[in-house]
């Protein structure tokens, strides 16, 4: 049977994630959104847990005469985790791979020419990551994602997602230090798009207005005392 929606949409998804990583609120983290889907709940984690928030382009690499099937994973570094065994099974050549591989890192070039611009990736550095995504299916993409992180010497890496098959949470547990999800399903048949009630790929505009809600709310002036007042500065009685 079809698993009853349990968000609203990926907003939704963000706010209840969010609620999760409570915890680091405050802390010094970094929030990476895997595009295109996993963006719309970065922003609400981050946002949540006044958090930086970057980007980690991290693509499917899709069988050739099944695109909704996988056999691997490559991120804007040029990280890839391939999948031995779906490339075994869908008996793929090398140079079928090698040209589903050259299709995906085109794609990746025009995201990430889109998204970053001029702007430098954010620094890992000794800090806490949490890669967020719309939710773990097969969990190459993610797993893409960690091994690209890993080499910015993060403090740790933590998944974040709001739905998972037990099967690759399993595995990406093996790879991260900490993976929060909201929900867990040991369904032979695994669907992300299943528990959301409304599911539409975002496009690029709406990750780019992701980006600019999180600098616009970054830039915020905090809210000051009345008065001017400095309010730990108390008179003497």
């Amino acid at each position: 049977m079809k698993p009853e929606p349990v968000f609203e949409n990926r907003y939704d998804a963000g706010r209840k994630l969010a609620e999760k990583l409570a915890a680091y609120k405050g802390q010094p983290v970094v929030v990476l959104a895997i595009p295109n889907g996993g963006v719309p709940l970065g922003l609400g984690v981050a946002l949540a847990l006044e958090a930086s928030l970057d980007l980690i382009i991290s693509r499917k690499i899709p069988l050739p005469l099944n695109p909704e099937g996988g056999c691997g994973a490559i991120t804007d570094d040029g990280t890839m985790i391939l999948n031995e065994e779906a490339i075994r099974r869908a008996g793929l050549s090398r140079e079928q791979l090698d040209y589903q591989v050259s299709q995906v890192r085109d794609s990746i070039r025009h995201r990430s020419l889109l998204y970053h611009r001029d702007r430098l990736p954010a620094a890992l550095g000794g800090r806490s990551v949490i890669i967020v995504d719309d939710g773990l299916a097969s969990g190459y993409t993610m797993k893409a994602a960690v091994a690209s992180a890993r080499k910015r010497e993060p403090k740790e890496i933590i998944v974040a997602v709001p739905v998972a098959s037990a099967a690759a949470l399993a595995d990406i547990s093996q790879v991260a230090e900490q993976v929060f999800t909201c929900v867990t399903s040991t369904a032979p048949e695994f669907f992300v798009a299943d528990f959301y009630r409304y599911w539409n790929e975002p496009g690029d505009d709406e990750v780019l207005k992701c980006l600019e809600e999180w600098r616009r709310q970054r830039r915020r002036p905090a809210p000051q005392p009345p008065h001017g007042r400095n309010p730990l500065h108390f008179r003497r009685l």
